[in-house]
């Protein structure tokens, strides 16, 4: 039995925001969304002795290729959030740091040593 006397809602009205506006409306058809933006990310800058990085959360949703975690050799397999971790202060810049990113489980990435292997 539904809990008030209100008809539920059809499937057209379930689609909330994504439906077009009628013609003649004051306001316009709803915004397309930058879906790529939406799936990254914001990274975050640390700062440590081995140099400024940038770190990005990848959460379980979103992963899903299997990558070799630098600090334990071990795989990240898809489904497990991890974080992608590059140089912000590259030798031969933000560029070449952003393509060097390696992928990292997050307690490798907080339990490293500075020093040099």
């Amino acid at each position: 039995m539904p809990r008030s006397n209100r008809p539920r809602r059809t499937a057209a009205g379930k689609a909330g925001f994504a439906r077009a506006a009628k013609p003649g409306s004051k306001h316009g058809p709803a915004p397309e969304l930058d879906l790529e933006r939406a799936r990254t990310g914001v990274a975050r800058r640390e700062s440590a002795p081995d140099g400024e990085w940038m770190v990005r959360l990848i959460t379980a949703g979103r992963a899903e290729k299997t990558y070799i975690c630098p600090g334990c050799s071990t795989a990240v397999p898809p489904g497990i959030a991890h974080l992608v971790v590059w140089s912000e202060d590259h030798l031969f810049g933000a560029a070449a740091g952003l393509a060097e990113r390696r992928h990292w489980h997050s307690n490798c990435w907080t339990s490293r040593s500075y020093r040099y292997r």
